[in-house]
C-alpha cells in the first residue's frame, strides 16, 4: 500500500489540513482497539475525500462500506446543509462503535447507517446520488461499480478504493482472486463509454469517475 517513503508520506501529511479531534480519535482508536486497522482511510486520504466532496458539493453520497466511520465523516465535510450521506456495512460488530461515531459528529442528522447486504440494498433505494464511494468487499467491485452508475445522477462521480492493490496489479506472478479482478475491472472502467476517468495513485489507489 505505501507506494512513497514514510518520510515523504509524513511531510504529505503535515502540509496538508489538519484533521478534527473526532477523526483523530477515530484512527487512534481504531489503530488500538479493531481489527485491520490499514482499512481506515487516515489523514491524507481522508483529506483528499474531504477536498473532493468540498468542491462537488453533493446533496446526496453513497458509501459502500462503512468501517470505523473516518471516510463517512470525510465526505460528509462537503455536503450541503441539507444533504444526505447513506453508508452501509455488513459487520454488525462494529455497529454501537460506528454509530456513537456518528452522533458525536457535526453531521449526526445527515447521516444513514444501514448494516446489511449492500448488493441487496442498493437496488431498493428510491435515491440517486452525486458522489458514491466504494471501499467493501473486492469480490463485490464489479457488481457495486454497475449498481453506483445506476444509481448516479448524470454529472456524478464514483470514487472507488483500493485499485492498484499494493502494486499486485502491475505484477504478473500475483494471479489470486481479488488481483486479478481488480486488474480487470481497471481495464474494464479504462475502457467504459459511459464515463470519464482518472485513476489516482493516492495511498492504495483511488478512481475517480464521472457519469457522461
Amino acid at each position: 500500500m505505501d507506494f512513497i517513503s514514510s518520510e515523504l508520506q509524513a511531510y504529505v501529511s503535515a502540509h496538508s489540513s489538519e484533521a478534527s479531534a473526532l477523526l483523530t480519535k477515530i484512527d487512534r482508536q481504531t489503530h488500538l482497539e479493531v481489527l485491520q486497522p490499514r482499512m481506515l482511510s487516515g489523514h491524507f486520504q481522508g483529506r483528499v475525500l474531504s477536498m473532493i466532496a468540498k468542491l462537488l458539493r453533493p446533496q446526496t453520497i453513497l458509501e459502500i462500506g462503512t468501517y470505523t466511520g473516518y471516510s463517512a465523516l470525510c465526505l460528509a465535510e462537503g455536503l450541503q446543509p441539507e444533504g444526505k450521506l447513506l453508508t452501509i456495512d455488513v459487520n454488525e460488530e462494529l455497529e454501537q462503535r460506528v454509530r456513537s461515531y456518528f452522533a458525536a459528529s457535526d453531521f449526526s442528522k445527515q447521516i444513514e447507517y444501514k448494516i446489511g447486504n449492500a448488493a441487496q440494498i442498493i437496488p431498493l433505494l428510491d435515491l440517486m446520488f452525486d458522489l458514491i464511494f466504494i471501499d467493501a468487499d473486492k469480490q463485490q467491485y464489479p457488481l457495486y461499480y454497475e449498481q453506483a452508475l445506476e444509481k448516479l445522477n448524470p454529472g456524478g462521480f464514483i470514487l472507488i478504493d483500493n485499485v492498484l492493490w499494493s502494486g499486485k496489479v502491475l505484477d504478473a506472478a500475483h494471479q489470486d482472486k481479488d488481483t486479478a479482478l481488480l486488474r480487470a475491472l481497471n481495464q474494464k472502467i479504462s475502457q467504459d463509454t459511459r464515463a470519464e476517468k482518472v485513476l489516482l495513485p493516492i495511498r492504495d489507489g483511488l478512481y475517480l469517475i464521472r457519469k457522461i
